[in-house]
């Protein structure tokens, strides 16, 4: 399938997916051959956020807006507590971008490259040219899909695409325990790290909790702490089961606060008896409206994943908690009598709305 020309004249490469069709363009970022799941981010702006977001492991990210690259790329600098001051991680983790139309030129008082440097200075793809919208059509009728991004006149070696059933989880999250505030009379909350976005451990920071960020696997029930929170992370759920064990056990004690956000819905759902789904296209986006459940209140969300929690398999003693009002899954849980919730969606955004940044402050209060 070829598209209009773009007007970027980078080396010629070609998107195929796995059932064949094929999408020609031209690279603006990294020179090499990449394969992974191909996915679709309908949201206007935050490819700088969405590029470092950890969820996007493995994945080759579309992005359905039009014009890419015209606002650059901020400064990747650090602030004092190893946290990235603009970005959502240390680094891209995205395997390539897809786009229709790369903007060269940049404009922004953040600016300091722009994103072709950008990419080549991670060594990720990125190719411009393609008919996006078709790509979309594609993956919205059939389901993400399995895809590689080649170049015609290279001999590069292609990877296997391999996505389920892959442990990306580990791949992304911390390897040794990490501590933020520390603080002798401050509250103590434990961050599971299944690849948490840099604003999440911001927004706990700004109400001023002590936080000891784990590894996805590490027994934290060694620990003392007066909360738990598990992070968003990339991949299949079911590839943690040692995460879910170590939850079921900490909700052994009824009266222990538990919040977890995207994957962390996921994992929290699980460990209570609850079977998870992949969904057919996936949730990514910046408006994706939810229902908090008993109210007619509605919500717009920043959202990323690829997997939902099967309502229908939540135990008696759980309820939805907030429902997405396209589709009708879940967007989170809570527990009837203790103080456990979640969220599929992302209240620190990051990119996003924060209409629902005030669920942070709902678990701090818990503490």
């Amino acid at each position: 399938m070829d598209s209009k020309t773009n007007y970027y004249e980078g080396k010629t490469c070609s998107l195929i997916l796995s059932d064949g069709s094929c999408f020609h363009g031209k690279s603006f970022g990294y020179e090499k051959a990449v394969a992974g799941e191909v996915v679709f981010n309908t949201a206007m702006t935050g490819y700088p956020e969405s590029l470092t977001d950890p969820s996007y492991a493995g994945q080759l990210m579309t992005l359905t807006y039009p014009l890419i690259g015209n606002y650059g790329v901020p400064p990747f600098t650090f602030e004092a507590n190893g946290l990235p001051t603009f970005m959502e991680s240390e680094k891209i983790h995205a395997e390539a971008i897809i786009v229709s139309d790369y903007s060269e030129k940049y404009s922004h008082w953040n600016a300091v490259e722009s994103l072709s440097d950008w990419l080549k200075r991670e060594k990720i793809p990125g190719i411009t040219g393609i008919d996006t919208r078709e790509l979309t059509k594609i993956l919205r009728e059939h389901g993400v899909m399995m895809g590689k991004i080649v170049f015609d006149d290279e001999n590069f070696e292609v990877p296997d695409a391999v996505y389920e059933g892959v442990n990306y989880v580990d791949k992304v999250s911390c390897k040794e325990i990490i501590r933020y505030n520390e603080g002798k009379n401050k509250k103590k909350v434990v961050l599971v790290d299944c690849g948490v976005k840099a604003n999440i451990i911001r927004c706990l920071l700004k109400r001023d909790v002590e936080i000891i960020r784990v590894p996805w696997n590490y027994d934290f029930n060694t620990l003392t702490f007066d909360g738990l929170f598990i992070s968003n992370g990339p991949g299949d759920p079911d590839t943690c089961d040692k995460a879910v064990q170590n939850i079921r056990k900490a909700m052994q004690n009824e009266k222990l606060p538990i919040f977890g956000i995207c994957m962390g819905n996921q994992l929290l759902s699980k460990a209570g008896g609850a079977q998870i789904y992949k969904l057919k296209y996936g949730h990514r986006s910046h408006n994706q409206p939810v229902r908090l459940v008993g109210s007619e209140k509605c919500f717009i969300t920043s959202q990323n994943h690829g997997y939902a929690v099967d309502n229908n398999t939540l135990g008696s003693d759980w309820d939805p908690l907030f429902i997405n009002m396209n589709d009708g899954s879940n967007e989170g849980i809570r527990h009837k009598y203790n103080p456990w919730f979640s969220a599929q969606f992302h209240p620190e955004a990051a990119s996003g709305p924060t209409d629902t940044e005030f669920l942070f402050d709902e678990f701090i209060k818990l503490l």
